[in-house]
């Protein structure tokens, strides 16, 4: 006779399966809360800014060095050089690089 309780006891601490949401209710989206957004225009602007400045030295008589895009544009070497790469393959430009004695590279757009 005690087996039957254990047994009946034990069924019902079984846990039972949660029951579903009816249709018409939904949970509530999150909030998002962060940063605001800074304007994509003005990002996109200061970039070509950027770029015309870089290709503006480019065009001197005697060209401009590595250091003197990094110090004017504020990028990483790598990312110079990438551009002046991107510059001469998409951007329809003849590019000219030299390095002096001292090891100095050197661009300029030739014509």
């Amino acid at each position: 006779m005690n087996t039957t309780t254990e047994v009946e006891q034990n069924e019902s601490e079984v846990p039972q399966p949660k029951t579903k949401r009816p249709a018409g209710k939904k949970a509530k989206p999150a909030k998002k809360v962060g940063r605001a957004k800074k304007p994509a225009s003005k990002r996109k602007a200061e970039r070509a800014n950027t770029k015309a400045e870089v290709i503006a030295l480019l065009k001197r008589a005697k060209g401009a060095t590595l250091a003197e895009i990094v110090a004017a544009t504020k990028w990483q070497a790598h990312t110079v050089r990438g551009f002046v790469s991107i510059l001469g393959s998409n951007g329809g430009q003849k590019i000219e690089s030299s390095k002096s004695a001292d090891g100095e590279r050197t661009y300029k757009i030739g014509k």
